[in-house]
């Protein structure tokens, strides 16, 4: 919701205002270690609270926690821009690289998700996102550092990269140069 209000440029209530309930969590995105919030009609949310009374759920001295989600809130339209600027960084690297083994549809790169389409060359998605993690003394070597990239193989011929408040301008610099570095690797 939050991504989705950014990029929109509008308040999330306007995206929300035609739903009978929204559920927004804290730690997506917003950087919140845990948290969560429900919104609806009055029924609904009362119902809501007893079925979670009923399984167990419940937490004591919740302050903190809801310190860190309205911390969160404040910041979030700035947040989620810086990730959404490095997702689109990243999804610019890849068409730079103009391989035949990856490329991305930067028109779809709207928030902080890249879906990187796989080409010839590996043998799934789940091979590339092993070759990101692994590290290696040649990488060092070549690169004078090494970096493991944790990417996610969606499905047979796509692989999902995420931004979160925790990766940099920085960080994405170094995955940008690991996807390089494995891809000629595997065209060598």
């Amino acid at each position: 919701l939050m991504n989705a209000a950014v990029v929109q440029d509008v308040e999330p209530a306007r995206i929300t205002q035609h739903c009978d309930s929204v559920s927004l969590c804290f730690s997506k995105g917003l950087g919140a270690p845990a948290g969560a919030v429900l919104a609806g009609h009055r029924e609904f949310v009362a119902e809501a609270w007893r079925v979670r009374k009923l399984l167990g759920g419940g937490m004591r001295q919740a302050g903190v926690l809801a310190a860190a989600a309205r911390l969160g809130l404040e910041h979030a339209e700035a947040t989620l821009r810086r990730d959404h600027d490095n997702a689109r960084h990243f999804a610019e690297g890849i068409q730079e690289l103009n391989s035949p083994l990856c490329s991305v549809n930067l028109a779809t790169v709207e928030t902080n998700i890249v879906m990187v389409s796989i080409g010839g060359g590996w043998a799934s998605p789940a091979e590339l996102c092993e070759h990101l993690r692994a590290v290696s003394e040649e990488e060092l070597a070549e690169t004078g550092q090494v970096v493991s990239v944790l990417m996610f193989p969606w499905s047979a011929h796509t692989v999902r990269a995420v931004w979160h408040r925790d990766v940099s301008a920085r960080d994405t610099e170094l995955a940008k140069n690991k996807l390089e570095f494995v891809a000629r690797k595997c065209q060598e």
